[in-house]
């Protein structure tokens, strides 16, 4: 045989290897996810320990089939770390390729506007599919949000994002504050932002609420705010009652019925819009402020504008049969 004619046989020798290959995987390799999957590949795994996962559990007919297709018609690419979704009727190459480019699964945890840190901290550790420990964030370090995380990452990772979220927050709108904001720091802005955050629930509120805030602190008044008599009794969690008039008169470092100026610190976490609030209030005379009977408040700028709308307000609630 001459030369061409042995090039010519190589090249068909090579076609039928790829073709025996390839019957051998039809054979024994073939998919058998039968619906959606999802399926982990952990960390500093390898082809060969995946193909040998992937048979045990059903999801391929043969590891040795698909780590001779892998080799023979795979891409050379690594295989990604992480918990990947395999599709109904997903083909071993569609596996393989889904290992080396397709999208790791992320999941969300989320941290409504005003939750105080102790509650952080118990939502970050009731989430199974994160693992570690973590303490209690410091109050006001976390900006409430919706976090994506992968199975099995750290709780560290994710409430390091969480910080960073805020951090960053604060640097981007610190320089844009009004010249009307009555906080001096960053710091002040994260504590009478929390206080406007637990106050209202109305998102066209805050601006007008942290205006009422501002002027009580340029007036050296007394803040009179609820909330910061349950922080110390809570740490921010709800009372589930009444205060008693014993927490009313209590003497500590939030409770700012009995302390002129902020608290000592935050009570709960705000979100950025309570924060944009605060650094950029209303401009207003508003000094009183007393819930609507329809989810907001009425504002006024004297006692006895005020008085009148703490009557109506007593009168809604005879008429609910609350008093």
């Amino acid at each position: 045989m001459n030369r061409k004619g042995w090039v010519v046989a190589g090249a068909l020798v090579a076609v039928l290897a790829v073709l025996a290959v390839a019957a051998t995987w039809g054979w024994w390799g073939a998919s058998r996810v039968e619906e959606d999957t999802t399926f982990i590949v952990p960390s500093g795994a390898t082809v060969t320990s995946v193909a040998h996962q992937l048979e045990e559990q059903g999801l391929i007919g043969s590891a040795e089939a698909f780590l001779m297709w892998a080799k023979v018609l795979g891409s050379s690419d690594p295989i990604k770390a992480g918990e990947f979704l395999l599709p109904a009727g997903a083909t071993p190459s569609q596996i393989l390729d889904t290992f080396q480019h397709g999208e790791v699964i992320r999941r969300y945890i989320t941290i409504p506007e005003g939750m105080p840190s102790i509650m952080v901290h118990e939502r970050l550790m009731a989430e199974p599919l994160l693992t570690g420990t973590i303490p209690v964030p410091e109050e006001g370090s976390v900006l409430p949000e919706s976090y994506d995380f992968e199975r099995g990452e750290s709780r560290a990772a994710v409430l390091a994002r969480m910080r960073k979220a805020m951090a960053d927050t604060l640097a981007e709108l610190w320089p844009k504050r009004s010249p009307d904001t009555v906080v001096k720091t960053p710091e002040e802005a994260v504590i009478l932002a929390s206080i406007v955050e637990k106050e209202t629930g109305v998102a066209s509120e805050r601006r007008m609420v942290a205006g009422l805030y501002s002027n009580r602190v340029r007036e050296g008044m007394l803040l009179q705010a609820d909330p910061t008599i349950i922080y110390p009794i809570t740490k921010g969690k709800p009372l589930g009652r009444r205060i008693r008039q014993s927490e009313i008169a209590a003497v500590n470092d939030y409770n700012t019925y009995t302390r002129v100026g902020l608290p000592k610190g935050p009570i709960t976490n705000p979100g950025r819009a309570s924060i944009e609030a605060v650094l950029n209030p209303a401009k207003t005379d508003a000094l009183y402020m007393v819930a609507d009977g329809k989810g907001g408040h009425v504002f006024a700028s004297t006692l006895e504008e005020h008085n009148a709308n703490v009557a109506r307000w007593f009168a809604i609630r005879r008429e609910r049969g609350e008093m």
